[in-house]
């Protein structure tokens, strides 16, 4: 089983045609991603040839809008790769044809842009969103949405959720011997639509995840609200990594939401509430993998 994304999930790519959407369409249908359309507006009815996987090339449609990709498809999974001045209209867009899942990989989106498009989500009832300026989501073996490299690690036991592109990874090639259920890339901006706690909320309630690592990172609360709701519900071990212990005060460090002023936000302050219920957390991304290695390997016993 996996969280959110699973072998029958049907994707369209927003933005297939562009440099960006037709380098990881290709990456995507390698590692056996459904992708059963794209979309750019002023080029539907158009085709693009893809590089052959199974004996033949293959060929995406593109359609004109959203609306008429779920229509002709029934795609269920969207992901954006458009510039950051289109993006607010790209996700309304896909919310307002009722995809289930949108997943924003774009990098410097303006964040009221991002608060408006969430808040249409959440009204819509219908539409969960992962990022922006996130690396996406992996379920290894059956779909990959986004721009993780699939061969770094195949499927397991272990769910994945992250801020950082880079150290989601990192983890999944130093765990790569057990494997992940899905993998997570939440994105770093100050407001993103998928949490720590929506991830581990889905990994609790999956029967084929049996550890969780949590990867967090300066600024904000979000991963002391995330140890307050492990507190109170959930029962597999988790174990954590908060990026960031020696960041210099009020700098901004490299995501937009990492940044810390006088106590609050810092490393240190997170380490502690996850700590305090009881999540085992690494002072490198190496220890951190020990220590879900150790915590894997007692479950095998």
């Amino acid at each position: 089983m996996s969280i959110f994304l699973t072998k029958d999930s049907k994707v369209i790519v927003q933005g297939m045609t562009g440099s960006e959407g037709t380098k990881h369409t290709t990456r995507m249908l390698a590692s056996g991603t459904n992708i059963v359309g794209g979309v750019t507006p002023g080029k539907g009815g158009q085709s693009v040839q893809f590089p052959a996987f199974d004996g033949q090339d293959t060929a995406i449609s593109v359609f004109g809008s959203v609306a008429e990709a779920v229509k002709e498809t029934g795609a269920d999974v969207s992901v954006v790769f458009v510039p950051p001045k289109f993006t607010k209209g790209a996700v309304f867009e896909a919310i307002d044809a009722g995809v289930a899942l949108v997943v924003v990989i774009t990098e410097g989106v303006p964040v009221h842009d991002t608060a408006e498009f969430f808040a249409h989500a959440q009204a819509s009832g219908t539409t969960r969103i992962i990022g922006p300026n996130c690396p996406g989501i992996i379920t290894p073996g059956e779909s990959n949405v986004g721009i993780i490299p699939a061969s770094i690690a195949g499927a397991g036991r272990i769910g994945l959720v992250s801020k950082s592109g880079t150290l989601t990874y990192q983890m999944m090639y130093e765990l790569r011997d057990f494997g992940f259920s899905t993998a997570i890339g939440i994105g770093g901006d100050p407001i993103i639509g998928t949490t720590h706690i929506d991830a581990l909320r889905a990994f609790q309630d999956d029967p084929d995840t049996d550890a969780i690592v949590m990867i967090g990172e300066i600024g904000g609360d979000a991963e002391e609200r995330a140890a307050a709701f492990i507190k109170e519900n959930v029962t597999k071990p988790v174990v954590g990594y908060v990026a960031g212990f020696t960041a210099p005060e009020g700098k901004t460090m490299g995501h937009a939401g990492a940044i810390v002023s006088g106590s609050s936000g810092t490393a240190a302050a997170k380490q502690e509430a996850l700590e305090a219920v009881g999540v085992k957390v690494g002072k490198t991304p190496s220890e951190t993998a020990n220590l879900m290695r150790a915590i894997m390997q007692d479950l095998s016993k």
